[in-house]
Parts: C-alpha cells; structure tokens; sequence
C-alpha cells in the first residue's frame, strides 16, 4: 500500500495559505521546506523569540500527503480556489507504506560526546558499557545530544564539571545537560522549563537512568543561587534573561550558555559582562558555547 504525495513551489506570500487549504481538503500532512535544502544556497531558519514570526523562504517547497486511492486533483483544485490562488504546476510521487516507528529509529544512533559520555537510544546497544551512557529517546523535548549545541554543553560538563557541584539547567528541554550532570558527578540537579511537556520528559529521563534531579517551571522555583548554571536556548532569551540568570549563580560560580550563533555571540557575551568574564569556550558547525566565572557580588550586582 503506497501514500501518494504532490509537491510544488509557492511564494512565501502564498505559503500558509496552501498549507491551510490542503489540510482542509483532505491532505493528511503538507510539509513546508526549502527547495535548495541540500545546496549551497540553503537558507536555515532558527525561529528565535522576538524575531518577526511567519518568516519563510522567496520560495518554498510544500509536499501534501495523500491516503492511498485519494486522488490528489480534486484537493488541490479545491484548495486553490479556497485559498483564491491559481492551482500551480505540480509532481507527484509515490511514498510507501512502512514501519515508521522502525525507519523513525534507524535515524539515531548512539552518539560519542567524549572519550567517556555516550548518548545511547533505548533501543540500542552502549558501544562502549564501561563509559557513561544516557539513555535517551527522541520525542517532544528539545535535546537528543544530536544538535552542535547540546553536543557543545555536554563536551564542557565532561571537562569541566566538578564533583558535589550544585547545577541549575534553564531551560532542560529533554533534561538531557541535567541528567548528564547528575551522572558525572553533580551535587543538586534542578531543571527548568516553560513547557509542561519538556518536565515531563526532564522527569522521565531522570528516571530511566536512575538520577535524582528536581524539574519545575522557572516560577516555581526556588530563590537560591548555584554553583553552575547552563542555558542551553536561544540567543534573544539568553539576552533577555542576562539579570536573572546572572542573579542564579554564587560569586565565584561558573555560567555556560549555548544556542548561540557565532555572529551572536560578542552581543551575548557583553549582556553578561557586568557579572562574568565571558569567553567563548568552543565552537561546533557554526554555533558557539560561552563560558565565565561570576565576580563577586559586593559591587551591587543581584
């Protein structure tokens, strides 16, 4: 049995109105992406808080989803005329049906972090049972250890973490650096994040490898400081939050921030250079982690 899926450009003007009326049509899935995905001249977005929202590409490759035997024609015919857009040219092409969950699977693989940290699927074996494994599945959460940032953070606890050491993870996403943390050798472990989802999933992989971290959204969390926090989100939060996170962490308590592209990162580092001697500590794929020692508080600083 084989889906059957149309695909065709359309200005980014015209876009999410042809998503809207496919789906309305009867299109099981319509995918938005860009045609020179793969090429030279891609052009990747980061949906960054506070940047205009609704921002694609000049033009952009939708593919619609059809269930077998539906002829796609008729749907696109009454999507155009729903959407007040001529039908444009199009392809077709046929996707078989599979086990999904299998080919969802086979796109992770364990993935070395360092000569002793590996992030290991459930479903798969450690390669190496002797090192540090965080068994870690994909799913709502941000952080499979896949992304350069996530790899960045995890590469600087290996190295620089100091056992008993309390850690704060603003915004835990999966709970991935949290857990990580615990397993290298943390003290207290908090995790924090506006999504109820992202707790849920924090709490689940804590539990799947047997650490103690506590989970919570950020106001409900206490008022303390730490002896480390790592923020692994995105540039315009990290600058928005410079005096809160900053206010997180004791006088001579270390910060690392990530999410950070390298054109962004002497903006985020001078955010936070009233409370640390930010630096950047290591670089991966075109993303930056920051590192820095908190000065002491006596000059008035939260």
């Amino acid at each position: 049995m084989s889906y059957l899926a149309i695909f065709f450009d359309a200005d980014a003007a015209d876009a999410d109105a042809w998503a809207d009326a496919l789906l309305a049509a009867g299109a099981l899935s319509v995918d938005v992406a860009d045609p020179l995905a793969g090429t030279a001249d891609e052009a990747p977005l980061y949906g960054e808080p506070g940047e205009p929202v609704g921002h694609l590409w000049p033009v952009n490759r939708l593919t619609a989803l059809f269930a077998p035997g539906v002829d796609p024609g008729p749907a696109l015919a009454a999507a155009g005329l729903a959407a007040g857009l001529p039908p444009p040219p199009c392809e077709t092409r046929f996707v078989a049906e599979q086990d999904w969950v299998r080919a969802t699977q086979a796109q992770f693989a364990p993935i070395r972090i360092a000569a002793r940290l590996w992030v290991v699927p459930s479903w798969c074996a450690a390669p190496d049972p002797g090192a540090i494994n965080l068994t870690l599945d994909p799913g709502l959460a941000f952080g499979t250890g896949s992304h350069p940032t996530t790899r960045l953070c995890l590469a600087w606890l290996v190295a620089c973490l100091r056992p008993g050491e309390s850690v704060l993870d603003y915004g835990c996403g999966s709970g991935i650096l949290a857990v990580a943390a615990a397993k290298l050798g943390a003290g207290e472990v908090v995790g924090v994040d506006v999504d109820p989802q992202a707790l849920i999933a924090s709490r689940a992989n804590a539990q799947a490898n047997g650490v103690a971290a506590t989970f919570t959204a950020p106001d409900d969390l206490r008022v303390r400081r730490f002896d480390l926090l790592v923020a692994n989100i995105l540039a315009n939060p990290l600058l928005l939050l410079a005096p809160a996170l900053s206010g997180r962490v004791r006088a001579g308590g270390r910060i690392v921030l990530s999410g950070i592209l390298e054109p962004q990162a002497a903006q985020v580092a001078a955010a936070y250079a009233p409370w640390f001697n930010m630096s950047v500590e290591d670089s991966d794929d075109g993303w930056v982690a920051l590192a820095g020692v908190r000065a002491g508080a006596a000059d008035g600083a939260p």
